[in-house]
C-alpha cells in the first residue's frame, strides 16, 4: 500500500465517523484536529476502526503518530505492507 493510499483510508474512515466534516481542503501536513472538529473519542474511534477493518493495532503510546495525514501514512504504510506480506 502507498502512502498515499494510507491517506484515503484514514480520510474514509474520517468520513464515516464524522461525515458533517469537509474532508475536501484536509492539509496533509497539519494536525487533524486543528483543521476538523475532532474530539478525543473520534480520535478513538479513527483507532478502533483501523483495528476493525484492517487488523492495524495502533498501541497508545503511538496515537500521536496519526496526529496529521503525512503523519498517518508515514506509521500506517509499513503496517499495511507488512500485513500484505503475511497474507
Amino acid at each position: 500500500m502507498t502512502k498515499d493510499e494510507c491517506k484515503k483510508v484514514v480520510l474514509d474512515i474520517i468520513a464515516d465517523i464524522a461525515p458533517d466534516e469537509d474532508l475536501s481542503n484536509v492539509k496533509p501536513d497539519v494536525r487533524l484536529r486543528d483543521q476538523l472538529q475532532l474530539d478525543s473519542m473520534d480520535f478513538l474511534d479513527i483507532v478502533m476502526e483501523l483495528r476493525k477493518r484492517y487488523g492495524i493495532e495502533v498501541p497508545e503510546k503511538d496515537y500521536m503518530q496519526l496526529a496529521s495525514l503525512d503523519s498517518s501514512a508515514e506509521y500506517l504504510t509499513p503496517r499495511f505492507n507488512a500485513l500484505a506480506e503475511k497474507s
